[in-house]
């Protein structure tokens, strides 16, 4: 086959290659070409975190005598495509929910499908449109740590801005120990899911295009 006959071939694989990857690039990250089956409740909750950059981080307020309060916050579980299932965050105590968090650290972190852009056109609130919510305790990572390296590699890799943020705040790293795990990604309730079973799904199974 000559080559004048092979360009539109490779016209064609060049606009496909260009699409996906224009579709699938969120916060410097290459999504999954279709989120897990519904039926793998592991592999569905490790997307949502590892494809998300933000979420609701709920905390009991002390300014307003222990009701709950939610904040949107950015997260990172580990480096682009190379997720812990653990989210990780970059606060500071001039903000409420780190100040929660340093008087009781009960917390939950609430991500939606919707933001990645795979849920269409359906409401936020179909059960088709996935959504977690990863239930513990909010915790101050050592500074001096080989985790908070972890976690300052993690978040400054998919949010660049916050290397810039002002010294003068004092932003520390905290992460979520998670104790609880409340996944719904279809029709018929939530699916019951271990932390084991979230924090050692199939390798195979999180495989991303790169």
């Amino acid at each position: 086959m000559g080559i004048k006959v092979l360009i539109p071939y490779l016209y064609v694989l060049y606009l496909v290659l260009f699409f996906v990857g224009f579709q699938g690039l969120v916060q410097g990250r290459l999504l999954s070409i279709k989120k897990p089956d519904p039926n793998n409740a592991a592999a569905t909750a490790r997307w949502l975190v590892s494809q998300n950059s933000w979420g609701v981080l709920n905390t009991i307020s002390s300014d307003l005598g222990g009701a709950p309060f939610g904040n949107v916050v950015s997260f990172s579980d580990g480096l682009p495509n190379k997720g812990s299932g653990i989210p990780y965050f970059y606060l500071t105590a001039l903000d409420p929910t780190a100040r929660d968090a340093l008087k009781d650290d009960r917390a939950s972190l609430t991500i939606s499908e919707y933001p990645i852009g795979t849920c269409g056109k359906i409401d936020p609130e179909n059960p088709t449109c996935a959504k977690i919510t990863l239930t513990g305790k909010l915790k101050l990572v050592d500074e001096n740590s080989k985790e908070a390296e972890f976690a300052k590699s993690a978040l400054f890799s998919k949010h660049a801005e916050m290397k810039g943020w002002p010294k003068d705040h004092e932003f520390q790293f905290f992460k979520l120990e998670i104790e609880n795990i409340f996944l719904i990604d279809w029709f018929g309730g939530p699916k019951p899911l271990t932390l084991d079973q979230y924090l050692h799904p199939s390798l195979n199974i999180l495989a991303f295009v790169l």
